[in-house]
């Protein structure tokens, strides 16, 4: 239990800093491939591109702490 607290302590701290800071490194959120739709009646945003790139560094990250 005490490393599974230690880890997710660290993942927020991380997580905290990428939302903080992240935007100067990497524009999350602005990527190429993020799909933006806008017309008179609203808009829908969906960024997917973002989303994977998310999942694949929690993934990464994870396996590491698991191991």
């Amino acid at each position: 239990m005490g490393k599974f607290l230690i880890s997710a302590g660290v993942l927020l701290v991380i997580a905290g800093l990428l939302v903080e800071f992240g935007e100067k490194f990497l524009p999350l959120g602005h990527l190429p491939g993020d799909i933006h739709i806008t017309s008179e009646h609203g808009s829908i945003y969906f960024p997917v591109v973002t989303c994977v790139i998310i999942s694949v560094i929690l993934s990464a990250l994870l396996n590491f702490f698991s191991r």
